[in-house]
């Protein structure tokens, strides 16, 4: 009996705790900027000197996959003088600290670390990140970078940091993603897609059926800022070199060909992809793809004529049981702006994607 109330005053104690935190985090303000917003602090210092250079490295490289230069990431850098905390409200939040600086920024900085996380910084050379959600902001993602010293923290950045920069992008991808299901959808296109194609994907609101083939979907939304563009091609899996990015890149070309065309009425004018820019190369990288191995591609693509063009990413996978390959792509039209979160938010798009959810015609 002991025992049983023992472990009923332990499970109250851990339900307290977890409404209590909930209750925290709703009572915050919900977070503020745009996607790929960032707010970097840390003393002036260093933020002119070698550490703040590998950050601007690391946070400010050229997206990959897009037309024209844009960062990884929108940075502001601010110093951590009085008052700073009135900018902790934003999405993605950058605090920098070295224990060898004594700079007025630095000693603001370590009022904020317990005198246990700065022995363990002292001591302990390969603690150098802590991530928290929700610290200033619902919905917010809060990284601390520190070091016991400013060599032992570059050191770190420069083997790890893009360990740093894909974990950010893929925080920025799952606020899509659970955006998209709160979202209106396109319920009669999502149930065609399931229902003819045995396909699930969540197409948000606006999208139209711009074709619909036996071994092909293509799902377009034209507005005046931009047309955006997912379609999923498939045919036989017959081996893992289907999955290599030169064949996803042959068989992206295929279906482009047959089914997209710059202007319908012209069978002459179709979607090629663009491998002619210099110094824009494919960047394919191996990806789990919800449980499954997948490629992805990010590069360019231009119709024949050389009247439209822009950048696209996409996936290619297998369906072991219906035996296969899928390639899913995400495109957009947007001459002159930026394409960053486009391309951005047709990834989270693409994510949602399931094979097999109910019988499709062979």
């Amino acid at each position: 009996m002991r025992k049983l109330l023992l472990s009923i005053v332990i499970i109250a104690i851990v339900i307290a705790c977890n409404t209590s935190e909930e209750a925290r985090v709703e009572s915050l303000p919900s977070m503020t900027g745009k996607p790929g917003d960032m707010v970097l602090i840390m003393d002036s210092v260093q933020w002119k000197g070698e550490l703040g250079s590998e950050l601007r490295k690391m946070f400010l490289a050229e997206a990959p996959g897009l037309p024209r230069e844009e960062p990884l990431f929108n940075l502001v850098y601010v110093h951590p003088r009085k008052g700073y905390t009135l900018l902790t409200q934003i999405r993605n939040l950058v605090f920098v600290l070295t224990l060898d600086q004594n700079t007025g920024g630095a000693k603001i900085l370590k009022e904020s670390f317990s005198e246990e996380t700065l022995e363990r910084i002292r001591t302990d050379s390969s603690f150098f990140l802590v991530s928290t959600k929700d610290e200033y902001s619902r919905g917010q993602e809060v990284i601390y970078l520190f070091g016991d010293t400013q060599e032992n923290l570059l050191k770190n950045l420069q083997t790890k940091g893009q360990s740093i920069v894909n974990y950010l992008n893929e925080v920025e991808k799952k606020r899509l993603l659970a955006n998209l299901n709160k979202v209106t959808t396109t319920k009669d296109l999502a149930g065609t897609l399931r229902t003819e194609k045995g396909i699930e994907l969540k197409i948000p609101f606006g999208f139209k059926m711009a074709d619909n083939q036996e071994n092909f979907v293509w799902l377009r939304l034209m507005d005046a800022r931009v047309d955006k563009n997912i379609f999923i091609g498939w045919k036989p899996y017959e081996s893992e070199y289907q999955l290599l990015p030169d064949s996803l890149i042959a068989f992206r070309n295929e279906i482009a060909q047959q089914y997209l065309f710059d202007d319908p009425l012209n069978p002459e004018s179709y979607v090629v992809t663009e491998s002619s820019v210099p110094f824009k190369p494919l960047k394919a990288t191996q990806v789990n793809f919800n449980g499954k191995f997948a490629m992805e591609l990010r590069w360019l693509w231009k119709t024949n004529n050389n009247t439209m063009g822009g950048p696209f990413i996409s996936y290619g996978l297998v369906d072991e049981q219906q035996q296969r390959l899928y390639y899913i792509e995400g495109f957009c039209y947007s001459p002159g702006k930026d394409q960053r979160e486009t391309i951005r938010e047709l990834e989270a798009i693409l994510w949602t994607f399931r094979s097999g959810v109910s019988p499709a015609p062979k």
